[in-house]
């Protein structure tokens, strides 16, 4: 018996036919994962967020970031070994905690994916844009040029999703040896011959004020970046021996993202040629690649970054179709026979990325920019990976695991569960904390966002986000997902005892 029979015959025991096409190998799958965190992306957004906060000393959010992501990378690689299945934390939730919980959890789940897939798209024109006018395009930085370049690069990764997960696996692989050989070079390159700052910029503030309060604030570019790496796991139904590929490509990247960035960030200080300047005028890596090298080599290093936001993009947009494709294969979302169809020659769900891609453009409609959608994207991930860890912890409480895995955590299960846990519910409380820097009322940002009511526009932003999305859930599940039977079905051994399907 072959190794891909094998895996189909796996998947077979969840009460599943293999219809996505089954080809991708160890590194397309770390790579994927690593081009949804993309260290490039996340640390050109924001970097200037954890500069004028806390100076260099916002350097160390980074490894507490890393390590804080890396214990809720255990778990679900140690899932991921146990449940080959497309979807995630969805999918995960349905066989630890039953049908109601898991459906809520990947709703929230599916909204904060496609958030981040419009957070990230609009992330590209802030890079592109400056790049274009190097090259003596003179296009101008405004929201609604932002806007189209957003909007068509929504476009091409809907379409290149359409087209299969062998394309998307050619252009991530290509894009993220890129990413990883271009923050390196630059990084070295800086260090070694464009140096400004002492080796110690990373334990001084340079007169800003370090508090409790403050470097929760600085955290926010590290919190925003290094997130995504369970898409390793959503992809299992198209990765050879996922039990055993996709917990080491959850594990790798995060271990990847966090080596790659810090190198990047620690060059980036040495290379601020003032500092003062820097922070008052909240300068990003492009500010500090123009103010050492010529028109050329900013240039190419605009493109690099370009080039991996749009990685970024399309590995994004890949993971939230596969849960919108698991959910809508077990007839828990609206037009599921249609979200869940897979095409078949090209293999994929196209109704499900048609589905992502509109939804992504609706905050396009009333265009925000990049960080304000980041704001309720990250949020709303870190609460579905939550809302996941606490059904874990339940089953493991229960006994759960029972049957062996590849991967398995052992006696650490419960005490890096608890860990997770307490790191996920600190840093909701970070996020759902109101301040103007990391969750803004649309009143406190005039001509960036409006709800069109008054009263809501004195809400913060996340809160707003997350209740709507949770209550359209609740009405929708009320009115038809509860009356629907279930689909939960897993091989002997794989469900904790007492758990309610319906």
């Amino acid at each position: 018996m072959t190794e891909l029979s094998r895996d189909e015959q796996d998947l077979a025991r969840f009460g599943y036919k293999q219809e996505l096409k089954r080809s991708l190998g160890v590194f397309s799958s770390f790579a994927v994962a690593f081009s949804y965190i993309s260290p490039s992306t996340g640390i050109f957004a924001l970097f200037f967020l954890g500069l004028t906060t806390v100076g260099g000393v916002f350097i160390w959010s980074w490894p507490l970031v890393a390590a804080g992501q890396l214990i809720v990378a255990l778990g679900f690689a140690e899932l991921s070994s146990h449940y080959p299945v497309a979807g995630s934390v969805f999918q995960w939730t349905k066989y630890l905690a039953g049908k109601s919980y898991s459906w809520f959890t990947g709703w929230i789940y599916l909204f904060a994916g496609v958030l981040t897939v419009a957070s990230v798209c609009a992330t590209l024109p802030v890079a592109l844009i400056p790049a274009f006018n190097n090259m003596g395009w003179n296009l101008a930085n405004t929201p609604n040029n932002q806007r189209w370049i957003a909007a068509i690069t929504l476009a091409l990764i809907t379409i290149m999703n359409i087209f299969g997960v062998r394309l998307v696996a050619l252009v991530n692989n290509t894009g993220v040896l890129f990413e990883i050989l271009g923050m390196v070079v630059f990084a070295f390159v800086v260090a070694l011959f464009h140096r400004h700052q002492s080796a110690g910029v990373i334990f001084h503030t340079q007169g800003t004020t370090l508090t409790g309060g403050t470097f929760l604030v600085a955290m926010f570019m590290a919190l925003y970046v290094i997130y995504g790496f369970d898409t390793a796991s959503t992809l299992s139904e198209e990765t050879k021996s996922p039990r055993t590929e996709a917990p080491k490509a959850v594990i790798g990247s995060v271990i990847g993202a966090f080596v790659i960035g810090g190198i990047f960030l620690y060059a980036m200080l040495l290379g601020i040629p003032d500092m003062h300047t820097a922070i008052k005028d909240g300068w990003g890596p492009a500010q500090i690649i123009d103010a050492n090298f010529g028109n050329a080599f900013s240039t190419v290093f605009l493109l690099v970054v370009s080039a991996a936001i749009f990685v970024c993009c399309l590995s994004i947009m890949t993971s939230t179709v596969r849960l919108c494709f698991g959910m809508s294969r077990d007839d828990a979302l609206p037009a599921s026979k249609q979200l869940s169809w897979v095409h078949p020659r090209l293999h994929t769900p196209v109704g499900s990325c048609i589905a992502v891609g509109v939804l992504a453009f609706i905050p396009m409609l009333q265009y925000a920019g990049a960080g304000i959608i980041a704001i309720a994207a990250t949020g709303m991930i870190y609460l579905a990976y939550f809302i996941g860890n606490i059904a874990l912890m339940r089953a493991r409480l229960r006994g759960w695991p029972k049957a062996a895995a590849p991967f398995a955590l052992g006696r650490w299960g419960i005490p890096l569960n608890a860990l997770a846990l307490a790191w996920g519910g600190g840093m909701l409380i970070n996020f759902a904390w109101p301040r103007v820097a990391t969750n803004p009322r649309p009143s406190e940002l005039p001509g960036t966002l409006n709800f069109h009511w008054a009263w809501l526009n004195h809400k913060p932003v996340f809160w707003t986000v997350v209740i709507v999305i949770a209550l359209v859930g609740a009405v929708y599940f009320a009115l038809v997902q509860r009356a629907k039977p279930a689909h939960v079905q897993a091989p002997e051994g794989e469900m904790p005892p007492a758990v309610t399907v319906s």
